[in-house]
């Protein structure tokens, strides 16, 4: 009776979680999500989020089954059924450079974030499945430029540009590894990219009698296959010490996009509200286009010492320079990626018995993420550090289901201040993750003497 009541709970799960994803509401408050495909999700669970975001050399961490979707060769070290479902934060405090001087505003966000299956098929190898981000947009924000709009100091019949966006791309994935040997493990996840992004930009002149605003409205319905791979050579230099070294890789391929394409004119009454379009001077619907997706390469390097340790590192390459598709305006310039994954966690001791703190996994990492994006010829980073506990819940009577409640924070900036004339942003946010994972043994035979 147990084993059907967690099947339908895991069930339940999915269903919420899909649909939450299906309704590509935004869960971030970024005016930097406006290029591209929005913000992008590295695709790692809240355990190895909390070392600094590494995966690409992690598979097994202090004998716990996790799932590492960065690198699918992992799956191969699974032997016991996992789940791992999970809960997205997201605080943002955004400040700006303007005529009058520097503002700011924060906003808050909250989403069921993943949730992903494994199945172990034989001694080395597993299969795993389930639904996480792939991307997030979501940004409402406003200029003004006075003179009708030309800047000039003479600060008459201003023009507000309004620019918002909302949506994201959900990754559902289908992934098999396999031990070729008793070191080398290789894997690869199949993914299907899918959502909706759509974007406002509206023109209005509020002190101008007779002015016809103006507002631009882009949908876009993506949907297509993508693909990753990926190898780990583990050497173990004890049977408690490892030393790990890893690769994968998402190709670079097309998705589908189906775009719709509005501009109308509007006008308000007296009372402040927007009325009824006059009329649509563009209506473009359902056109058919390709969105090419850069390759994202991943080097990985980690050491553990069951039960006592881990730390390991990434470096991270995304060809964006070859991205075409959506949202690449005159003011933006795609750049190749480069990003530095630094942490690790430590456990004082795994086998204690009486202490519990003594079994927590601590975590801690660092992130430099060199984005994609250049904005009217500035680079655009990120610093983040990062916190993580991995804390143990009492396992079942049998000794054959294990539980752990993962807690990461990512604390970190993104951007610049910019001028009156290159009016950038720059973001200090707070990422917070919450995970719980489960590792049973669904599949075993009962002896009875």
């Amino acid at each position: 009776m147990i084993k059907y009541t967690k099947f339908f709970i895991i069930i339940l799960l999915a269903v919420s979680a899909f649909g939450a994803r299906a309704q590509s509401t935004a869960t971030t408050s970024s005016p930097y999500s406006r290029y591209g495909l929005g913000d992008i999700d590295p695709s790692v669970l809240p355990q190895t989020r909390g070392m600094g975001g590494i995966g690409t050399a992690i598979n097994k961490i202090n004998n716990f089954n996790t799932i590492n979707v960065l690198n699918p060769a992992s799956y191969g070290f699974i032997n016991y059924t996992t789940i791992d479902v999970g809960l997205y934060s997201n605080i943002v405090n955004l400040s700006q450079i303007t005529p009058t001087g520097q503002t700011s505003v924060s906003n808050a966000n909250f989403r069921l974030s993943h949730i992903n299956f494994a199945v172990p098929v034989s001694r080395r190898s597993a299969l795993s499945f389930g639904l996480m981000p792939y991307s997030e947009m979501g940004y409402n924000y406003k200029q003004t430029k006075s003179s009708l709009g030309s800047g000039l100091p003479v600060d008459t019949n201003a023009v507000n540009y309004l620019y918002s966006g909302d949506g994201g791309l959900s990754k559902a994935y289908f992934g098999y590894g396999v031990g070729i040997t008793k070191h080398l493990y290789i894997g690869g996840n199949v993914s299907y990219i899918f959502g909706n992004l759509i974007q406002n930009e509206a023109t209005e002149s509020p002190n101008s009698y007779g002015f016809l605003n103006s507002q631009e409205e882009h949908s876009n319905s993506i949907g297509g296959l993508n693909y990753d791979y990926g190898i780990q050579y583990a050497f173990d230099l004890s049977d408690t010490k490892h030393l790990t070294f890893g690769y994968s890789a998402s190709t670079s391929n097309s998705i589908n996009n189906t775009e719709s394409y509005i501009v109308s004119q509007y006008t308000y009454d007296s009372s402040g509200n927007q009325n009824t379009p006059a009329d649509s001077v563009v209506n473009r619907q359902n056109s058919k286009t390709k969105i090419k997706l850069p390759q994202i390469n991943h080097f990985g390097v980690s050491y553990q010492y069951d039960n006592h340790y881990l730390v390991g590192a990434d470096f991270t390459m995304g060809s964006w320079s070859n991205y075409t598709g959506i949202n690449q305006g005159a003011d933006v310039k795609f750049q190749n990626s480069k990003t530095f994954n630094i942490g690790g966690q430590y456990t004082p001791n795994g086998n204690a018995l009486r202490n519990y703190f003594a079994r927590v996994d601590y975590r801690l990492g660092f992130i430099y993420d060199q984005t994609y994006l250049n904005l009217n010829n500035t680079n655009i980073n990120r610093y983040a550090v990062t916190f993580g506990l991995g804390l143990p819940l009492a396992p079942s009577q049998t000794l054959t289901t294990f539980y752990k409640v993962n807690l990461s924070a990512e604390i970190g900036k993104r951007g610049t201040l910019g001028t009156v004339d290159n009016p950038l942003v720059k973001e200090n946010y707070v990422n917070i993750h919450l995970g719980f994972t489960l590792n049973d043994k669904w599949f075993q035979k009962y002896k009875f003497q």
